[in-house]
């Protein structure tokens, strides 16, 4: 995929998020738009209510009513695909009159698409007892073996040689590659 492929937001009228997901899916294979729009996400959780007899049931939630989430290559076709989509009453972050949206930043749209389960966060176990070396922080060019991983927190313990020593030294997994 090329660099200019983001993530956008799309607003809709309430309710019909489901709707304008399908018919936009629809629309992108008719138009032969595939090469320009690819994934369309409506972000939605299962939550479990309490009815007022006891009884519970689970239910759909929308976590972002009114919006349906886009990656896309904006182009002058597949913005006016997706802006002229019934229901679609335009982007977030486009001042109208034609303007081009603004896209997600890569945080945001991550935390949303983990959220909902499209994508998972990474692990690091592959690197217990692997030799690495540190390429970001403070400790960049020191290298060391990893003794813990914690995927949660995205934190590796690598034993980093310190005056002849080797010292257990907490580090972020991106600030690490193995050598």
């Amino acid at each position: 995929m090329s660099q200019k492929v983001r993530w956008y937001i799309i607003q809709t009228y309430s309710g019909y998020e489901n709707s304008v997901k399908t018919d936009l899916e629809r629309r992108v294979e008719s138009m032969g738009m595939s090469d320009y729009i690819f994934r369309i996400v409506v972000p939605e959780e299962t939550v479990i209510e309490k009815k007022a007899d006891g009884k519970e049931k689970e239910k759909i939630k929308q976590l972002f009513p009114g919006y349906v989430f886009v990656e896309m290559e904006v182009t002058d076709e597949s913005w006016f695909v997706v802006r002229n989509t019934p229901r679609v009453t335009g982007f977030l972050g486009s001042s109208g009159g034609g303007t081009k949206p603004v896209p997600l930043a890569p945080e945001e749209i991550n935390q949303i698409l983990l959220k909902v389960g499209i994508i998972s966060k990474p692990t690091y176990d592959h690197l217990l007892g692997k030799n690495v070396e540190v390429v970001g922080g403070t400790y960049s060019g020191l290298t060391g073996i990893v003794r813990l991983v914690d995927n949660d927190q995205e934190k590796i313990v690598v034993d980093l040689d310190f005056f002849g020593r080797a010292t257990p030294t907490e580090l972020n997994a991106h600030d690490i590659i193995e050598k």
